[in-house]
């Protein structure tokens, strides 16, 4: 009875865990990494034609997104998941299937101008995707399934996403049993239109993530439609469109809610019924998804509005885009509009082609709503970047950008502490993983020395055996080697860091004596230890 941690271990993507357990081979996720790598993967133990059963939390690509790679490998076993997480992955591996192939296309033009270079093959294709989703089966939250002799599992509901789950895995191996619980990726309990995280009382082990693990979100939940109110009457009233890269499974949807309300409340009363468009394929059928499911897994809050006969994720002057044609007519309109767009890291998709028309726009405003990983577009254009690289152009960022701070499916510091506190009597040991390297090991520390917890941060690679509680195999991890870096772009970092230090030192103005003495003494503390 072994586990093997294969992905997202020190990293936030790329999610993948292996259970060896009575014989039969187990995968947690098969998750797709995205942003930038920082330590290699170790491979799986076995082939993937030896994988018996899948695992998966959630229908998130950094979850979900190798499963048809594992297909294409020779995986012919079950893939079990919640019913909304089934319905989401049959079109989000669809999805991501005809970007791997619209890529390898692309680059495969490219290379025809070039000789001697060998074509391009897509990771997967939409014959693997298929195949992935021909294996996936769907399992009602709360019951208890035996999948085969000597497991047992239960999906939790964990308030991350529509279908997000914590699973719970009793093994056994002759007279012994244990249990074994993978929080997923533990929802944020500030959210409106799905549930909050269910807990856990009992486990043995946990395998938990950390994506928040050194951050909190406010105390009291934001006024998210009064801030979308502003942003949209500020920016719409100066002539710029309100440009939203958002996650189309789950942000949107929470988007398209608070828009609603703005327009319920008449809260832009100068605007009229002003525009909003979804260009993004997936974000509509994902939609189609969310309201199937609402009463399974809407919040108390959502439903209200269901009994009373509103729909709580559409509204009048919604525009849905679903070809390339609509796609590129949105840019031709110079009417003033809110267009949310995938992906929500802006590394594909139909947003890349709204920020090349948008982020030179001084009266144009890009909105984030989500967690932004290093080394993505997102995350380059939130840290101060004045000029991005689009479509072979360069392309000067002079729209104002915002955030909506807090605006998370996942939980924070507090929210992690709550769902593993939860746990009645300590688990023998708690597996930190799914965070960037210093959170996994700040929280790490923070259990064990806050809380008495025997935890622990793995590279991929480690290998523990649950029935002598011993770490088996042990690895440092393997730093991905990098192209060089020049000084010059070092350089350009430091001045975009410094510009958004002022940004922030801008937007605290007329804050508390207290805080404003306390972030000076902060910044001359840091200007000392540079000023060599």
């Amino acid at each position: 009875m072994k586990i093997t941690f294969i992905g997202a271990d020190h990293e936030v993507t790329g999610s993948c865990h292996y259970l060896n357990v009575a014989g039969k081979h187990i995968l947690v996720d098969y998750g797709m990494e995205q942003g930038v790598n920082m330590f290699e993967n170790m491979p799986l133990p076995v082939d993937e034609a030896q994988i018996d059963y899948v695992l998966l939390t959630h229908a998130h690509i950094d979850h979900s997104g190798l499963l048809p790679l594992l297909y294409a490998r020779g995986f012919r076993g079950q893939i079990l998941a919640t019913e909304a997480t089934v319905d989401l992955c049959s079109i989000m591996l669809r999805d991501c299937a005809h970007i791997q192939m619209q890529e390898a296309e692309w680059k495969n033009r490219k290379l025809k101008r070039s000789a001697g270079n060998q074509p391009i093959e897509p990771l997967y294709t939409m014959e693997d995707a298929d195949g992935a989703i021909r294996r996936l089966v769907p399992i009602p939250y709360e019951d208890i399934v035996d999948v085969c002799e000597g497991v047992k599992i239960r999906f939790r509901d964990v308030g991350h996403l529509l279908g997000s789950a914590s699973i719970e895995v009793w093994a056994t191996e002759g007279d012994v049993t244990k249990k074994i619980v993978f929080s997923g990726d533990i929802g944020n309990k500030k959210g409106t239109l799905i549930k909050d995280p269910s807990y856990v009382e009992e486990a043995d082990y946990v395998i938990m993530e950390s994506t928040y693990g050194n951050r909190l979100h406010t105390d009291v939940r934001p006024d998210y439609v009064k801030e979308l109110a502003n942003i949209i009457s500020d920016t719409l009233g100066n002539g710029g469109n309100v440009v939203i890269p958002s996650f189309a499974v789950g942000r949107t949807q929470e988007i398209l809610y608070y828009i609603r309300e703005i327009k319920e409340q008449d809260l832009v009363p100068e605007l009229g019924d002003f525009p909003v468009y979804v260009d993004s394929p997936l974000a509509v059928e994902a939609t189609g998804v969310f309201q199937k499911n609402i009463r399974n897994c809407f919040s108390e809050e959502a439903l209200a509005l269901v009994k009373q006969g509103i729909n709580p994720i559409t509204f009048s002057n919604l525009n849905l885009s679903i070809t390339s044609e609509e796609s590129k007519m949105i840019n031709m309109d110079d009417e003033p509009k809110v267009i949310i767009s995938a992906s929500g890291m802006c590394e594909a998709g139909r947003i890349r082609h709204h920020l090349k028309h948008n982020l030179w726009r001084p009266e144009c405003t890009i909105l984030f709503v989500g967690y932004q990983a290093n080394g993505t577009l997102g995350r380059g254009i939130i840290d101060g970047e004045k000029e991005v690289r689009l479509f072979g152009e360069t392309i000067l960022v002079r729209a104002n950008v915002a955030t909506l701070a807090g605006m998370s499916g996942h939980a924070d510091k507090n929210g992690l502490l709550e769902w593993v506190n939860a746990i009645k009597k300590k688990p023998t040991k708690v597996f930190v993983v799914h965070g960037e390297a210093s959170v996994a090991e700040s929280f790490t520390e923070c259990l064990i020395h806050e809380y008495g917890y025997d935890a622990y941060a793995p590279y991929s690679g480690t290998r523990f055996d649950l029935l002598t509680n011993t770490l088996e195999y042990v690895t440092k991890g393997v730093p991905i080697k990098k192209k060089a870096i020049h000084v010059s772009d070092i350089f350009h970092r430091l001045l975009a860091a410094g510009q958004r230090l002022l940004d922030v030192i801008k937007r605290n103005q007329g804050g508390t004596n207290k805080d404003l003495i306390k972030f000076t003494d902060q910044i001359n503390s840091l200007c000392d230890k540079w000023d060599r």
